[in-house]
């Protein structure tokens, strides 16, 4: 077998290797989509079926005549895109601050942001708790946007720092040169650079806000400010498990995000590389 030969072998295996890699993690997702559309009595047939015997949209037509589904993704989407624009417009800011200015304590303060991040959710929502309803923004969006962005920036300021410090210190001579100032370089040469970027870091933490729980769960008493997580949680009742409804109502809610995706896949990309962009 000449190399020729190897190298196209090899690479078949990969391929293999791939396909087998994306169905898998595909697999989750296909099955709730069939379930989704599976006639109300095939859902829990026992052996279970992959492919519904006929095509039913009725547990979609369900999630938004049965519940106030549509009231749950306008708040999940004003709550989750209020918190990624302001961690982003305040993480931009902090970060190239920390990735240019070198004062003592530096690095622990990265560790410290970095470590403020890993906080299980539990532990903090008891003072948070406290803090809202002393605040009186219980069942409020601008107290969940605040408890979204104490675990969000944390995040965006650390990312983002990152990629600030891979940059070349050439552009900002480069603009001092030209006579402008530390705010004009931020905005005109630092902050498109690293566009890429914002919008993966963007598009992680909104996803990190869309799919939170607890804190929604525990400040969102009221059922008209309720989040598409907690919703779907709560559509069990005490006599009833609607997984159809539950099914149908996980993939509505997750299409917006495979569209961001794909919608910004090319910026995502180039965020990824940035770093190998320096010099």
């Amino acid at each position: 077998m000449n190399n020729k030969v190897k190298r196209r072998t090899g690479w078949v295996v990969f391929y293999i290797f791939v396909v087998i890699y994306v169905l898998l993690l595909l697999l989750p997702f296909i099955w709730q989509f069939l379930t989704s559309v599976k006639p109300l009595n095939e859902i829990a047939e026992m052996p279970a079926k992959w492919i519904p015997s006929a095509f039913n949209i009725q547990f979609y037509i369900n999630v938004f005549t049965k519940h106030p589904f549509a009231r749950y993704m306008l708040n999940s989407l004003i709550v989750a895109l209020s918190a990624t624009l302001l961690s982003i417009a305040v993480g931009a800011t902090a970060a190239y601050a920390l990735s240019r200015l070198h004062f003592k304590g530096r690095k622990v303060l990265l560790m410290t942001i970095l470590g403020v991040s890993m906080f299980p959710t539990i532990a903090t929502l008891s003072p948070l708790y406290l803090i809202l309803k002393n605040m009186k923004l219980l069942n409020t969006y601008q107290g969940l946007i605040l408890t979204y962005i104490s675990f969000s920036l944390p995040m965006a300021i650390w990312l983002m720092s990152n990629f600030f410090s891979q940059l070349d210190k050439g552009y900002e001579e480069a603009a001092a040169i030209d006579g402008c100032s530390y705010m004009q370089t931020f905005f005109r040469i630092m902050l498109p650079l690293i566009r890429p970027a914002t919008f993966s870091v963007g598009l992680l933490v909104f996803i990190n806000c869309w799919n939170e729980y607890l804190y929604a769960l525990t400040f969102m008493s009221q059922e008209s400010m309720r989040t598409v997580p907690v919703g779907i949680a709560l559509f069990p009742s005490n006599y009833q498990l609607p997984w159809g409804d539950m099914a149908a109502a996980s993939i509505v809610c997750t299409v917006p995000l495979i569209l961001l995706v794909l919608i910004f896949q090319k910026n995502i990309v180039a965020g990824l590389t940035t770093g190998g962009m320096k010099g």
